[in-house]
């Protein structure tokens, strides 16, 4: 059986990147994409997301972005950019690819895919994101709800929820969008989180960013699970929200309630809000279950990483310093995961002994 230099596993931002600077550097090595076809999460975004609506999208290296349409729905324009890319350097990527689970065998990494298929390799980049691992959190009564639920990852648009009672859940950036979106069609609009939300005044400039890069940094050095974003930032409303936001659902948003009732939500106090949908804009894990058997989890709960110090550079696993990850922590944006790919490979390099670690 083949032993590759190194596999990647995930083919969005951080993977394509990390495989452009393996490919660039002689390195050896496939990619392995769950995806049927080329874009990553991207694909999966609810149709009425238009490249207006989303914050950004980084170059990938060696390549710029073709103008996109402001108009241009997201999971159509983003992944033909990545199948433009994939083609254009003919990045090694196998697909559909479920890696199941990643093990040690005398010495090489081991990965199986879920119909059983296998690669041995001598290094890994994981890139898997967190899109596939959605977060509901359990409140008493919630099987009992006979409306419909919806997390972020299955949103439908804004749409579908017309002349509708909704309960917004999260205190992140995505419940402020999706509230956005919702509250100017619904009969009734109402945003719940666990805290009070934090607000951003001032514009988000380079400092900012470099302030949540290196707090996030500092966790995933310590082994900490990565903070979120916004809890270093704060939340801002762009020209997207100002509907909304004149709506007063903003101002009026309401702590979390105790439990669910089939037409409702329930708070503490026994006051309720009765509602035929439930969207929990709560978040997503990282999808790194199938690196389990590498025991690469402190026992503070995070994966500890470490690297040089600097944006986009901590990808290289304390616990096994042949497995990078990007896409995770501090290099979680596109800009990050572009900056990752590169310091993965050359991490990856090291560990080959093909450059030297100073």
């Amino acid at each position: 059986m083949q032993v590759w230099d190194s596999l990647v596993i995930g083919a969005g931002q951080a993977g394509l990147s990390a495989s452009y600077h393996l490919q660039r550097t002689g390195v050896a090595h496939v990619v392995l994409d769950a995806n049927a076809g080329p874009g990553g999460a991207w694909q999966h975004r609810w149709d009425a997301l238009t490249m207006h609506d989303v914050h950004g999208i980084a170059d990938l290296p060696g390549r710029e972005r073709p103008p996109m349409d402001d108009d241009a729905p997201a999971n159509r324009a983003v992944p033909a950019y990545f199948a433009d890319y994939e083609r254009g350097f003919s990045l090694p990527i196998e697909r559909p690819v479920l890696a199941d689970r990643v093990e040690d065998d005398d010495g090489l990494l081991v990965t199986t895919a879920r119909d059983g298929r296998t690669w041995r390799s001598r290094t890994l980049v994981n890139a898997t994101g967190t899109w596939t691992r959605p977060f509901v959190p359990y409140y008493p009564g919630q099987e009992t709800f006979a409306g419909e639920q919806f997390h972020t990852v299955d949103y439908p648009g804004p749409e579908h929820f017309r002349g509708r009672r909704v309960v917004v859940v999260g205190g992140g950036a995505s419940a402020v969008q999706l509230l956005g979106a919702i509250a100017p069609v619904a009969e009734r609009a109402v945003w719940v989180t666990r805290r009070e939300p934090v607000w951003r005044t001032g514009p988000f400039t380079a400092e900012v960013g470099l302030a949540v890069v290196g707090e996030v940094e500092r966790r995933v050095r310590q082994g900490l699970p990565p903070t979120s974003v916004v809890g270093v930032t704060g939340l801002q409303l762009r020209e997207q929200e100002r509907a909304a936001e004149a709506l007063g659902v903003y101002a009026d948003r309401r702590p979390m309630f105790a439990r669910i009732e089939a037409d409702r939500v329930v708070w503490a106090d026994d006051s309720a809000e009765v509602v035929d949908t439930i969207v929990w804009a709560t978040g997503f894990r990282y999808a790194v279950e199938h690196l389990a058997p590498l025991h690469l989890r402190s026992d503070r709960g995070g994966i500890a990483l470490t690297g040089r110090p600097g944006s986009g550079s901590t990808v290289t696993a304390v616990a096994d310093p042949r497995v990078q990850l990007v896409g995770y922590g501090p290099s979680a944006s596109t800009i990050g995961a572009n900056r990752a790919g590169r310091a993965a490979a050359r991490a990856v390099r090291e560990s080959l002994g093909l450059v030297s670690a100073d």
